[in-house]
């Protein structure tokens, strides 16, 4: 682990319209003590080939490739696996961040001394036009807070792996990105929100998590499954958790 630097996860799968976009995002960062890892999950547009001059020039950029489509986890903890510095941040290759997110926010982690941060974000479409939507975030979120609803956006977390006792890792499961925040909350962490957009989410059309009756049954499972609550607790954050999604909307 290499003190200060920041290990950017960046899973990515037939990207080629977006790709060249995050990555440029990622460069122009002011704060220049990072590593980007893509994981290419095998595939089979164009995407390869944008990425390749990137890796070429730049030491800081790593491209490794999957030989058969795995999903998003399994990429995710591929690149983990590879990382090599103390703050562990999350880049999907369709989202773009501001240039200052990680210097504002690698600031602030080290002013709290916490080990897990998230910022609010606006959402973009397919076309990279601003939907004038903005996702704002608490001042801070625990475990229990948390079982209402994710409000960790992957692309605004960033995580202070020196402060924890575990590595990191995501589950098998869907909302695999929420699994891992709640592991970190039950240990005791309070994440710290930065009530600024630092970063554009892609709203897409065939998003995973654009199927609400799907987000919820995958959350129901993490409730009952993952996390073991009893049955009347689970249908208690379930019901805020309803609640949360329909103001977020």
């Amino acid at each position: 682990m290499r003190k200060n630097l920041v290990s950017i996860i960046t899973p990515m799968y037939n990207s080629e319209k977006f790709i060249e976009a995050t990555i440029k995002s990622v460069i122009n960062q002011t704060y220049k003590d990072w590593e980007m890892i893509i994981v290419d999950d095998c595939s089979t547009d164009n995407s390869p080939n944008i990425v390749k001059p990137y890796v070429e020039n730049d030491s800081r950029i790593k491209y490794i490739r999957v030989e058969f489509n795995q999903g998003v986890s399994h990429a995710r903890n591929l690149a983990l696996e590879q990382a090599n510095g103390q703050f562990i941040a999350f880049l999907d290759s369709d989202d773009i961040w501001d240039e200052e997110k990680l210097e504002k926010q690698i600031a602030f982690m080290n002013d709290k001394e916490c080990a897990i941060s998230f910022t609010s974000y606006e959402l973009m479409d397919e076309n990279n036009e601003r939907l004038n939507k903005i996702i704002k975030v608490p001042e801070k979120v625990d475990y229990k807070t948390l079982l209402k609803g994710n409000i960790l956006a992957c692309l605004t977390v960033v995580v202070d792996i020196s402060k924890l006792d575990f590595e990191i890792k995501m589950s098998g499961v869907r909302h695999e990105d929420y699994v891992l925040w709640l592991s970190i909350l039950k240990k005791g962490h309070i994440a710290y929100g930065i009530d600024e957009v630092l970063a554009l989410y892609r709203k897409s059309n065939n998003s995973l998590s654009g199927n609400k009756l799907k987000s919820a049954m995958w959350t129901w499972n993490i409730y009952k499954n993952i996390e073991k609550i009893p049955l009347p607790k689970a249908v208690y954050y379930f019901i805020n958790y309803s609640i949360n999604g329909i103001k977020k909307s």
